[in-house]
């Protein structure tokens, strides 16, 4: 019998499902010839007989053996070594078809998967298109776990949109994609889904928040009742675990050891200048300070010198969150301080591993810090007044005059710059805005609509990095019948520079529902003059609590409608804008803003405090540190 017609019987019989025959017949022809169509039919038969390592071989022969599917063939084979579990095997016909795999929803899932698995994430990110377009939920999934979670990564923002697209009922999906919608202030795209959003919440509906990250969802919703839920999904500490690490044994020693735990220890982050002339001014006589670094190294290493004079650095990045509690333990601190929580490059999760007797939240993150073992939240009466304590579940520890601290003694100074300079026309009313794109909120926008159509020789001088975010918001202007020409959109300056452009404006606008936090202080140092009003959570109350402490709270209105008639007003009277820059002036080394030393003595009181409830054994409860005397006189040095 010639080689055609062993190969015709053994077709015939794998047909007839007479595999073991068609087997044996296929071992004679191999003898004699083996072409692609033999190997491909020994593949065959080899899957029905459940032979999956041998049949992936064939596949692989007969893809090597060339040919105008030989791509189809090696793919094949791929997916029966994986499925095998030879990955190794998979990889290896897997990567020369990486340009496949861009289109080929089955590869890009098989390499993706080994490659997660292993660690290796450098290319993943050719795999997010194919794994998104597919309608396999298998696929989509994966997907979904190779999103980076960097906001600014446009892979990601269209892989969530296509997974959205297909799965249009999944609020998780829709949380994320607007996020990245919001990011890119795509004001229809928010638009269109914010109907339904606050019709399910008022309808009861929270769980669709629950998957949302906290951080995001504060740029949006400035509801306490519904902020408490998002983040309900991230991992919940175990209820036992805050009364067994009160009751553990700890030694107590004279100086109250304070441990700081950051990714933001270096010079320039917006944190540090807010923090360091507090970690410098701390007294060393009652207090220890550590700081628990997870900070990039390149940036730790570049700021060597100044963060020495912070406090004593432990480096714990190279640390997993159980070997980083374990370290803290062994340092015996006495009240550990999350800087970050549910931010990004947080390392909050170390706070569930029983890190120290006393656990606080402060400065990082506006409001309560979910699924988390913290025991206070720094704040002040502003920004945590009592109506908000069903909304948290630490306690309060609330300092007299504001929870921002301030650095006035390395922050730079405004020197002279002219509106040519930055291309500000010099006759024009200038309203600005300097806080973050991701804070002008759809309200935010429009409300500044409202002022402009109010203010017709007023223009908008906005902070604005990103090239999409800025041709949403010219076309949102544009839309509500603002001429362009009125937007001025600017870059990020160097920090010389920028506080040198901040005083060019007339008047600030602040965002709701999240404030600006150090670009309002910034903006206040400047002499610029920001105008807020009164807001409904911890992230639309700051710049009411910043106001106030340099004293001017005239500048926070009592709500929307009111923040609208004020902006006109104080368009129609620039002599009332002179007035608060005076004031401003005047205050900027008189009121507490900015006094860092008289917030270290306000700050330390309520480290103090809370120490002595844990060394009598008493669980946390709301504390209020009481106000020293008034300052008289300047303190500035």
């Amino acid at each position: 019998m010639n080689a055609q017609a062993i190969f015709s019987t053994a077709s015939r019989q794998y047909q007839k499902g007479q595999y073991t025959d068609a087997l044996n017949q296929l071992n004679v022809l191999m003898e004699i010839n083996r072409d692609t169509k033999t190997y491909v039919l020994l593949a065959k038969v080899l899957v029905k007989l459940g032979f999956k390592a041998e049949a992936a071989r064939a596949y692989q022969l007969a893809g090597e053996a060339g040919g105008s599917r030989a791509e189809d063939y090696l793919t094949d084979a791929m997916k029966l070594y994986f499925a095998n579990g030879q990955e190794d095997e998979a990889l290896s016909i897997g990567l020369p078809l990486l340009e496949k795999a861009k289109t080929d929803a089955e590869i890009a899932f098989i390499i993706a998967s080994i490659f997660l698995k292993r660690g290796e994430k450098e290319i993943l990110g050719l795999f997010k298109a194919p794994l998104t377009l597919s309608t396999n939920r298998l696929h989509n999934a994966l997907a979904f776990k190779l999103l980076t979670a960097e906001i600014n990564d446009l892979q990601d923002r269209d892989a969530l949109a296509n997974l959205f697209r297909n799965n249009p009922k999944n609020t998780t999906l829709r949380s994320a994609h607007l996020v990245y919608a919001r990011e890119a202030n795509d004001y229809a795209e928010v638009e269109k889904h914010e109907r339904d959003i606050q019709r399910a919440l008022k309808a009861g509906q929270t769980e669709i928040l629950a998957a949302e990250a906290p951080y995001y969802h504060a740029t949006w919703c400035g509801d306490e009742s519904f902020n408490r839920v998002a983040g309900a999904q991230l991992n919940p500490f175990p209820s036992s675990l805050t009364e067994v690490r009160r009751a553990a044994p700890h030694r107590w020693g004279e100086r109250i050891r304070i441990g700081y735990v950051s990714a933001d220890f270096w010079d320039d982050h917006a944190t540090m200048k807010l923090l360091k002339a507090v970690l410098m001014a701390h007294d060393k006589t009652r207090f220890d300070v550590t700081l628990f670094c997870h900070t990039k190294s390149a940036l730790a290493a570049r700021d060597q010198d100044i963060r020495a004079r912070w406090g004593r650095i432990v480096e714990i990045g190279h640390l997993t969150d159980d070997e980083a509690a374990h370290v803290i333990r062994q340092e015996n601190i006495d009240i550990l301080v999350d800087l970050k929580g549910h931010t990004l490059e947080s390392r909050v999760s170390i706070f569930n591993r029983a890190a120290a007797p006393v656990q606080v939240g402060w400065l990082g993150f506006p409001g309560t810090t979910v699924n988390v073992d913290l025991d206070y939240i720094i704040g002040d009466p502003c920004v945590l007044p009592d109506s908000s304590k069903a909304h948290y579940y630490e306690k309060y520890c609330r300092l007299p005059e504001t929870y921002q601290p301030n650095d006035p003694y390395e922050r730079a100074r405004p020197r002279a710059m002219s509106r040519k300079d930055v291309g500000l026309p010099e006759d024009a009313f200038v309203f600005a805005s300097f806080n973050a794109n991701r804070k002008i909120s759809l309200q935010t926008v429009n409300l500044w609509i409202d002022i402009l159509r109010q203010t017709p020789g007023s223009l908008l001088w906005v902070l604005c990095d990103r090239a999409d975010a800025r041709t949403n918001l010219l076309a949102k202007f544009k839309s509500a019948g603002i001429d362009t020409k009125r937007i001025v959109i600017c870059g990020k300056f160097a920090y010389q520079n920028h506080v040198d452009r901040v005083p060019l404006a007339d008047l600030g606008l602040d965002t709701y529902p999240y404030n600006g936090h150090t670009t309002t202080s910034e903006q206040l140092w400047a002499g610029l003059p920001v105008l807020s009003f009164k807001g409904t959570n911890f992230a639309s109350r700051v710049s009411e609590s910043l106001l106030n402490a340099i004293g001017v709270p005239e500048l926070v209105a009592t709500g929307p409608e009111d923040y609208v008639k004020e902006a006109v007003a104080l368009y129609n009277n620039r002599d009332k804008i002179a007035d608060y820059r005076k004031r401003l002036d005047e205050n900027r080394f008189r009121m507490p803003l900015f006094d860092a030393e008289r917030f270290c003595e306000h700050l330390e009181t309520g480290y103090e405090m809370m120490a002595d409830r844990a060394k009598r054994g008493l669980a946390p409860d709301h504390i209020d540190v009481p106000a020293l005397p008034p300052r008289i006189g300047s303190f500035e040095r």
